[in-house]
């Protein structure tokens, strides 16, 4: 087994946390936080179908199951998105390729909410897939590598809890909007879209990442700028270099992801449709119990993510993952709205905490010039093979039944999704673990130190930036500018 327990050496040269905190600057921020932003509407974004089901079903006189089909065809072509859109970004830079994608989902979100039949909405969220494939990654890379290494956990922490903020929000648009608005559940996407079109118009007026723009100033101080067909070609090379040194770590990577992504989406995407179906909750109580889950899992994405700078990444994990196992009754045993919810806050608090850690530990484990690509593709590929995590649990809450008492006073049969969701998040958890503790980690990686995906010998880990002479010759070059 692995060291789970980070170097003491790295621990003792860390910078106090409010120092680090302090010393950032207004671009820094600014980019964390539009990253943040980015992330946020792509839960948004994802959610507003989890939040619908029941008024889609209504809407396409469809079942459950048929439904949660759109959810597993977005899952399943988010892996196309993360490949496009993260090429994109390590080989032109950060910022546009976000641009792009923010404004290719809000066209696309938009376009959902005018559909007519099952068939378009299928079409139109199977094409969404790709756009919401590429966000992850894109904002992952924005927020975290222009910030100090002291910083990373904790931005990870409330990196991540954009997910659990666009799900909070898009629940309160619909406990609040969608009810008083003729549309109905439409108003729900088209609002969704008019934010990641803001979030667009955001990224556009910020600056390119620091790590691209020392590209451009080393290759001005030098006089060697090179064509974009020659920047082309060495992407192209210094890709497929990595890929042969690195394709056991991305097998392992997408071990981890697959098991990240069947614990969330199996405690969040029918979580609304078993407090109404198992439970018998109103919508508005079934809404009101997903916002208080989704409040627990910013606080225990912020606490781990926070907590991982001085643990490490792994043994984080870990903990937070041992404290699902421990909820797991309370998310499915009690039948009170308080209970209920208490059982959502805690099992979120685990798994968000768990997946809060997730942006900084595949940033430090991913080839360093790949930090688009690497952590992207791993997450959406994960995303794939746990697509059917709705449908798994849709189709086994037909076949495991259960009776409550309904509103008349008489039993009714109901999917019994307690019992097959305590199943499933149970066997997860426990493979979460296994796979955790065996994989690496990079704590502490100063990946910003490396080259980028355009430059020569970039696909190599050992393929650092010599800063001191680039500041020689940048400076050298800003002298004679001004001597000129």
């Amino acid at each position: 087994m692995r060291n789970l327990i980070p170097q003491r050496e790295q621990r003792q040269q860390a910078r106090p946390l409010l120092e680090v905190l302090l010393s950032l600057t207004w671009v820094q921020w600014a980019h964390f936080w539009t990253g943040w932003l980015a992330w946020t509407c792509d839960a948004i974004d994802f959610f507003s179908v989890s939040l619908s089901v029941t008024q889609l079903q209504t809407q396409f006189n469809r079942s459950t199951k048929d439904i949660t089909t759109a959810i597993t065809l977005t899952l399943l072509l988010r892996s196309v998105g993360a490949i496009i859109f993260g090429f994109l970004s390590d080989r032109f830079g950060r910022k546009w390729p976000l641009v792009i994608n923010l404004l290719v989902v809000a066209v696309l979100e938009l376009g959902a909410g005018f559909v007519q039949t099952f068939k378009q909405f299928l079409a139109v969220r199977s094409l969404f897939g790709i756009g919401m494939g590429g966000i992850w990654g894109l904002a992952a890379s924005t927020a975290l590598e222009n910030l100090p290494v002291e910083a990373r956990g904790l931005a990870s922490g409330i990196l991540q809890q954009g997910y659990a903020v666009g799900y909070l929000l898009a629940a309160v648009i619909n406990l609040t909007l969608v009810p008083e608005t003729k549309p109905h559940w439409r108003s729900l996407f088209w609002t969704a879209a008019g934010i990641s079109a803001f979030a667009a118009c955001v990224r556009a007026v910020l600056p390119e990442s620091e790590v691209f723009l020392r590209v451009k100033r080393s290759e001005m101080a030098q006089g060697t700028r090179r064509s974009e067909i020659e920047k082309t070609k060495t992407f192209i090379k210094e890709t497929i270099g990595m890929l042969k040194r690195h394709w056991l770590l991305c097998v392992y990577a997408v071990l981890l992801m697959s098991g990240f992504n069947f614990l969330s989406h199996g405690s969040q995407d029918l979580y609304p449709k078993y407090l109404t179906a198992s439970k018998g909750f109103s919508d508005h109580n079934a809404t009101v119990a997903t916002i208080i889950g989704n409040c627990g899992a910013i606080a225990g994405g912020l606490v781990a993510g926070w907590l991982s700078q001085y643990l490490g990444r792994r043994l984080t994990i870990v903990l937070f993952v041992l404290l699902i196992g421990a909820f797991i009754p309370l998310w499915i045993i009690p039948s009170s709205f308080s209970a209920l919810a208490a059982g959502a806050f805690c099992i979120q608090f685990g798994v968000q905490g768990a997946w809060g850690v997730i942006p900084i530990q595949l940033a430090e484990m991913s080839p360093p010039a790949f930090r688009a690509t690497f952590p992207g593709v791993m997450y959406q590929v994960g995303n794939m093979v746990s697509s059917a995590s709705a449908q798994i649990e849709a189709t086994g809450g037909e076949h495991q039944r259960t009776t409550i008492i309904g509103e008349n006073g008489k039993p009714m049969d109901v999917p019994d999704y307690a019992t097959v969701q305590g199943i499933f998040i149970g066997v997860v958890a426990a493979y979460v673990i296994i796979v955790t503790i065996l994989g690496p980690e990079n704590h502490g990686s100063h990946f910003e130190k490396h080259k980028t995906a355009i430059e020569e010998g970039a696909g190599r880990d050992d393929a650092l930036v010599d800063e001191s002479d680039e500041n020689s010759r940048t400076g050298s070059s800003l002298e004679q500018n001004e001597k000129a």
